[in-house]
This record gives structure tokens, sequence and C-alpha cells, in this order.
């Protein structure tokens, strides 16, 4: 029973982790290219194909999480199986944790 506990907690960790994760990314890489661009405004084209590239790779990480977090829900059981189990560990007498 742990082990599905175990299995939620792993895809909430996953997806929130790289979206905190890939918004200060984001938001570090948006600041640079922000300062770079006041500072030498005539590089802004550079800036902003490197910023377009940077915040694609970024981003990617967080579909990658989202990618494990869909895999990961599908080793969940389903309702009417996670409440068998459940039951079936209530009727054994041995603790739940």
């Amino acid at each position: 029973m742990i082990y599905f506990g175990l299995i939620g907690l792993g895809i909430c960790l996953a997806i929130g982790l790289a979206a905190m994760g890939c918004g200060a990314g984001i938001g570090r890489a948006l600041s640079a290219a922000l300062e770079g661009t006041a500072r030498q405004p005539e590089a802004s084209g550079n800036l902003r194909t490197t910023l377009i590239i940077g915040a694609a790779l970024i981003e990617s990480l967080t579909i990658y999480a989202l990618v494990i977090g869909i895999l990961l829900l599908g080793k969940l059981p389903s309702m009417d199986v996670a409440v068998q189990l459940f039951k079936m560990m209530c009727d054994s007498g041995k603790p739940l944790l």
C-alpha cells in the first residue's frame, strides 16, 4: 500500500519540481537577455534567437517530467482495485504502515 503512495508522491514531485525549476530558469534567462539588450541594443536579434532556443530546451525538461508523471500514473491501480487492497489489509489485522 505504501508503494502506491510513493508512486503518487513521485508524480507530484516530478511535475511540481520540474515546473518550478523551469519557471526559475526561464525567468533568469529572460532577465539576462533583457539586460543584454539594454546594454547593447544592436545585438537584440542574436539574443532573441538564443533566448528562444534556450527557453525551448528548458521547457522540454518540464515536458519530460510530465511524461514521467503520466507513465507513473499508469502504474497506479484503478480505484476498485485500490479499495479491495485496502479492505484486505484492514481485514488481515496487519498494520497499514
